[in-house]
């Protein structure tokens, strides 16, 4: 009886429900959880200061004032030699659309015959001096036909690339959007960079033809100063010479002369 009265009363304790709770208390848990929840506050705090800010980057001067004013209404274009020519419309396309091979300035130019076997029948000082004009000639063609090529590189490209992007670039800078993202206006700026770099670049590329061209007719007039020098120096050692000589041809024909 004893034991089943023992066995009946740890049953009952058993399945009756535990009402009693015993708290544990650790402060070292506590502490490293009260410093977490700090660190994520301040970090939602941060980032909502940060959110606040890009929102305020990101508003457009549009809201404060309109850029439409700042828009070019007639933008120049880029010129092109319009009409129909009868000799030159071969040399008309290549300052439009370029021409690498400079077929079309070779096309309306004199030729120069070939004087590679007929400078063999002259002396070495005609030699020199003939090669020096040849050589000018020649320079003279490289630099046209890298100009002509240039001037219409650029203005294909002006129109087919330039003038596009310029437009496309206006447009979204003078959008009435309130507000767009901070990529958006940066990649407006890179867009403006990109076309800033295009065309100083195309306009290095023109300077450089004039410098070239100056560089041709620099040595044009050099060559035709320093033919005039040397005519006066072969004057001043030789003229003595050729005097004497005239006068004495002269003389010889007086002496010789007679009526026919």
């Amino acid at each position: 009886m004893r034991r089943l009265l023992f066995l009946g009363i740890t049953v009952v304790l058993i399945a009756r429900p535990l009402n009693a709770q015993i708290s544990v208390y650790d402060p070292a848990n506590t502490a490293r959880n009260t410093i977490s929840a700090t660190i994520k506050e301040y970090l939602l705090e941060t980032q909502r200061e940060q959110h606040a800010q890009i929102r305020r980057m990101a508003r457009r001067l549009s809201a404060f004032a309109d850029l439409r004013r700042f828009a070019v209404l007639d933008t120049p274009r880029w010129r092109t030699h319009g009409g129909d020519f009868l000799y030159a419309n071969g040399i008309n396309d290549a300052l439009i659309f370029g021409d690498p091979a400079g077929a079309a300035y070779l096309a309306v130019s004199h030729p120069v015959l070939n004087a590679r076997a007929l400078l063999g029948r002259l002396t070495p000082m005609a030699q020199r001096t003939m090669a020096s004009r040849l050589a000018t000639l020649e320079l003279a063609d490289a630099v046209a036909i890298a100009a002509i090529n240039d001037t219409g590189s650029l203005r294909l490209n002006g129109r087919k690339q330039e003038l596009p992007a310029i437009d496309a670039l206006e447009a979204q800078v003078i959008d009435p959007s309130d507000e767009q993202s901070t990529t958006a206006v940066l990649d407006k700026i890179s867009g403006a960079v990109l076309i800033g770099a295009r065309q100083r670049q195309a306009r290095s590329q023109l300077l450089t033809a004039f410098v070239e061209q100056l560089l041709v007719d620099s040595k044009r007039d050099r060559d035709a100063d320093a033919a005039a020098m040397n005519m006066q120096l072969v004057r001043w050692r030789d003229g003595r010479a050729a005097n004497e000589a005239f006068v004495a041809g002269t003389g010889d024909a007086l002496r010789t002369w007679r009526q026919p």
